[in-house]
């Protein structure tokens, strides 16, 4: 897979930042049913992408940064997993 620059994949993600090799946010929910019913759908999406996100979760809030590990950097996949995951948040 191509490698993104984190910096201009993010332009088009609301509210995510890039390093020098991911994207993160940190998503904020009105409780923890809220916070882990967002992590258990996008459990499914990513399964069914083999791509899985690096995440944390304490009470309503969720901390993911995404990356491309084989590709060492930020690639299409992670872009189309942020946008399944600004979908499931809306």
């Amino acid at each position: 897979m191509n490698i993104i620059n984190p910096k201009v994949a993010v332009e088009e993600l609301e509210g995510w930042t890039g390093g020098d090799d991911f994207i993160t946010k940190v998503f904020k929910f009105r409780n923890f049913i809220e916070a882990f019913s967002f992590m258990t759908n996008i459990a499914i999406v990513a399964e069914k992408m083999d791509h899985h996100p690096e995440w944390y979760n304490i009470y309503n809030r969720v901390d993911i940064t995404l990356t491309t590990h084989d590709s060492g950097g930020v690639t299409e996949k992670d872009i189309t997993l942020a946008k399944a995951m600004e979908m499931a948040a809306s």
